[in-house]
């Protein structure tokens, strides 16, 4: 289901799914906070909350720790994301104006630490490369997942995708609930993609949300001449978290013939 965003973003926040609404089957809220220079923002909700930095730049206050966290734009700068566990206090101050922060928060009574994920921190990967003529080559950077932070209830990471080509595809889709949220470089509204989810077709345009349901495929593709940003949320279920297959055939793979791992998860 895509959710369109009605107009530009407007300073403060836009709030897009309730973790406590319509759409309480994917267990987050989402919101983008828009921010002009010297704009405050403070928040301690009993919430396991994660603050990408999508462009801007802003100070960040949270039990000892102040960052100051620069990022140009959100295609050719990598990212740095606030992660903080439940009833942690947070002050940001913007520095920057036109800052843009996405905001994930879902319920997690597990995680006690706070921290700074930063560039430094991040798994990037070129996927893609050398198959299907490299129709399906993108970049992708994975900032938290299981193998990062098991205590997370969250997967979140980005997708840069060059002009005309895949992601997702061969098709593949999880157990797990999803949102994407897309922006396109060079900014225009010209620049859009295409989602396949399910038998339907989803236009992909500039600040648009698209709720990914379990069990559903969901490959996509940005149109040529226009590079397609989207960041992806996962919410773990519990006993049952999104491990990647990457992370399966680095760490779970059976040693043995005959072994079986999860016979309950596919």
């Amino acid at each position: 289901m895509k959710i369109k965003q009605p107009g530009p973003l407007i300073n403060g926040s836009n709030k897009i799914v309730d973790i406590n609404g319509p759409y309480r089957d994917y267990l987050m809220d989402f919101e983008v906070l828009k921010m002009t220079k010297g704009d405050i923002y403070t928040n301690q909700d009993s919430l396991e909350r994660v603050y990408l930095i999508i462009q801007g730049e802003i100070k960040a206050q949270f039990n000892d720790v102040t960052e100051v966290i620069h990022r140009e734009n959100f295609y050719d700068f990598d990212p740095s994301l606030l992660h903080l566990s439940q009833n942690t206090p947070l002050s940001i101050e913007c520095l920057k104006d036109n800052t843009e922060i996405a905001v994930f928060k879902t319920i997690n009574t597990l995680l006690n630490k706070s921290l700074v994920r930063r560039p430094a921190d991040i798994k990037i990967e070129t996927r893609g490369l050398g198959t299907m003529n490299d129709t399906g080559t993108r970049i992708t950077r994975t900032i938290i997942d299981y193998s990062i932070d098991p205590e997370s209830n969250l997967m979140i990471g980005e997708d840069m995708h060059y002009p005309g080509k895949w992601a997702g595809f061969p098709s593949h889709h999880h157990q797990q609930p999803e949102i994407y949220f897309y922006k396109f470089m060079p900014f225009s509204e010209s620049g859009f993609g295409l989602l396949k989810l399910g038998d339907e077709g989803v236009l992909l345009q500039e600040n648009d949300t698209v709720l990914v349901p379990p069990g559903v495929d969901h490959p996509q593709v940005a149109a040529p001449g226009y590079g397609m940003y989207f960041i992806f949320a996962i919410r773990h279920l519990e006993g049952n978290p999104y491990i990647t297959p990457t992370f399966i055939k680095e760490h779970l793979w059976p040693a043995e013939p005959g072994a079986v791992i999860w016979p309950d998860k596919k």
